[in-house]
C-alpha cells in the first residue's frame, strides 16, 4: 500500500510488492520490524518488543470464539511489516479477546506500552470500549469495524460501509436508466442500513425506492416476503380473469394468446425495475430463485447486490447471472490472497485486507519526513491511500470512502462494467 502523493510506493499498480521480498514464516512475526507477543488468554500480554522509535497498538480478538479470525488479521498486519515497515517501526500487539472489558484492557495496555496509534479492534462493541480510552490518552482509532455508529471524535471505521456500495451500484443504474428501486431485505440492523441507504441513493441519483419487503432472518421460508414484493396475489388474480376472458374465444388469436398466458403465474406491471438483494452465500441462492418463481423476471427486472455477491460459485444460480454489484477490485486483493497464501499456506479472510493496509498506512505515516504524525489531518488527506482493496480516505465524520467498482455476475466469472477510480476526485457517488 502507498500513501497518495508519497514519494515511497510499496505496492506497484498490479498490487504486488515493488521490491518483491521473500514472504515471512507462517508462524512467527519477522524479526524486523519487531512485534510484540501476545499469550492469550492471559490477562496482561508480556511486551518482547526491543524498543523503538514509533509503536502503534493492534488490537484483535486473539482468544475465544473470534480467535481464527483475529489470528489472520495478526498475520495480515505481520505481512504489511515485513513487506514495507520501516526499521524503527513496531507492532504492540493486545488480545481482545470476547468482552467489551477485555477490549478496554487491551487498548490500555498497548497505551501503556507506547503506543501512538490504535488499529482494530473488530467488532463494533468493542471500538466502542476502546475509544474512551483512546480519546483520554489523545490517540486515535482506526478500526476494522463497518459500523459507521462508532466512528467519529478521533475513531476512523476502516470496513467497506454497506452505504458505499448502494451509492455505486445505484448510480451506475441510475445511469443505465433504471429508475424505480425495490428491495428485499432481511429485517435486522444491517438490512434495515442498507434499505435507508438504498433511499437515499435512489433519491439522489433521481430516482425512488418504490417498494420494499422485509423478512425474518432466520425464518427458512421467504416466500410470503417475495409474494407480497411481487404483488403476486393481485397480478395472479389478473391473469385469471384474462384468461376466463379469452376461453370464450374461438378465434385463434385468442387461443394462441391462452396459450402463451399459459408460461405465466401472473401478469401485470411490478412497478419497478431494479430489486436490491442485500445477502450472499447460501442465504442469497435460496431467496434469490424465489423471485423468477413468483414471476419477478430477471430478464425485465435487474437483481442488484452488494460485496457480498464478489463470488463467482453465486453465478451456478440461474436468477443471478446479469446481476449488477459493488465491490473493490480484484486485481490488487487477488496479488495480496496469493503472498498470504504463499507465507502462510491458506487463503485469507476478506477482512485481512483492512488489517494489511491498515498497518501499511501506519508504516507510511511513520516514515514521513519530520517523523511520525498520526494526528486527524493526515488521516484524512484529501488524496487517501492505496490498499489491496483499492483508493481509500477517511472522512471528517470517521467512515471511509472507497473506490469500487462495478460487476455483474455472469456463470463462471465476475466481470467488470465500471472499473474502480485510481485516484480520488470527483466520484459518482
Amino acid at each position: 500500500m502507498a500513501l497518495a502523493g508519497c514519494a515511497a510506493t510499496t505496492v506497484s499498480d498490479s498490487g504486488a510488492p515493488a521490491q518483491p521480498a521473500p514472504s515471512p514464516p507462517p508462524t512467527a512475526a519477522p524479526a524486523e520490524p519487531s512485534v510484540a507477543s501476545v499469550a492469550p488468554p492471559a490477562p496482561v500480554a508480556v511486551e518482547t518488543a526491543p524498543p523503538a522509535e514509533v509503536r502503534v497498538g493492534l488490537l484483535l480478538p486473539l482468544s475465544g470464539d473470534n480467535a481464527p479470525l483475529g489470528h489472520a488479521l495478526l498475520q495480515a498486519a505481520q505481512m504489511a511489516l515485513f513487506e514495507v515497515g520501516p526499521d524503527d517501526f513496531a507492532l504492540i500487539v493486545r488480545d481482545t479477546g470476547g468482552s467489551d472489558d477485555a477490549a478496554e484492557r487491551a487498548a490500555r495496555e498497548a497505551i501503556a506500552a507506547g503506543a501512538q496509534l490504535l488499529l482494530g479492534p473488530i467488532f463494533a462493541a468493542s471500538v466502542g470500549a476502546v475509544a474512551p480510552v483512546a480519546r483520554e490518552a489523545g490517540i486515535n482509532v482506526i478500526a476494522f469495524s463497518t459500523d459507521r455508529t462508532v466512528a467519529g471524535d478521533g475513531v476512523f471505521v476502516m470496513g467497506l460501509l454497506p452505504s458505499l456500495q448502494v451509492e455505486r451500484v445505484v448510480a451506475y443504474a441510475r445511469g443505465r436508466g433504471l429508475g424505480r428501486f425495490a428491495a428485499l431485505a432481511p429485517d435486522s440492523p444491517y438490512g434495515r442500513t442498507v434499505v435507508e441507504a438504498l433511499k437515499g441513493a435512489a433519491a439522489r441519483a433521481g430516482g425512488e425506492v418504490v417498494a420494499v419487503e422485509y423478512y425474518d432472518p432466520p425464518a427458512s421460508d421467504v416466500a410470503p416476503a417475495v409474494r407480497r414484493l411481487a404483488r403476486y396475489e393481485a397480478r395472479s388474480a389478473a391473469l385469471a380473469a384474462q384468461r376466463e376472458a379469452l376461453a370464450g374465444g374461438q378465434d385463434q388469436a385468442s387461443q394462441e394468446a391462452l396459450t402463451r398466458l399459459g408460461q405465466y403465474g401472473a401478469i401485470g406491471e411490478l412497478g419497478f425495475d431494479a430489486v436490491l438483494l442485500p445477502e450472499g452465500g447460501d442465504r442469497l441462492r435460496a431467496v434469490a430463485p424465489l423471485l423468477p418463481y413468483y414471476d419477478v423476471d430477471p430478464a425485465a427486472v435487474r437483481f442488484l447486490g452488494t460485496a457480498l455477491w464478489a463470488d463467482p460459485a453465486l453465478g451456478t444460480e440461474p436468477a443471478l447471472v446479469g446481476g449488477w454489484f459493488a465491490a473493490p477490485a480484484q486485481a490488487a486483493w487477488d496479488a495480496f490472497a496469493e503472498r498470504y497464501r504463499a507465507a502462510y499456506g491458506a487463503a485469507p479472510p476478506r477482512l485481512a485486507g483492512l488489517a494489511y493496509d491498515a498497518t501499511a498506512l501506519a508504516a507510511a505515516l511513520a516514515g514521513r519526513f519530520g517523523g511520525a504524525d498520526f494526528d486527524v489531518d493526515a488521516l484524512t488527506r484529501p488524496s487517501g491511500f492505496v490498499g489491496v482493496d483499492g483508493i481509500f480516505r477517511f472522512r471528517p465524520d470517521g467512515t471511509a470512502e472507497r473506490g469500487l467498482a462495478v460487476f455483474e455476475l455472469q456463470r463462471d466469472r465476475l466481470v467488470t462494467l465500471d472499473p474502480a477510480p485510481d485516484f480520488f476526485g470527483e466520484l459518482l457517488y
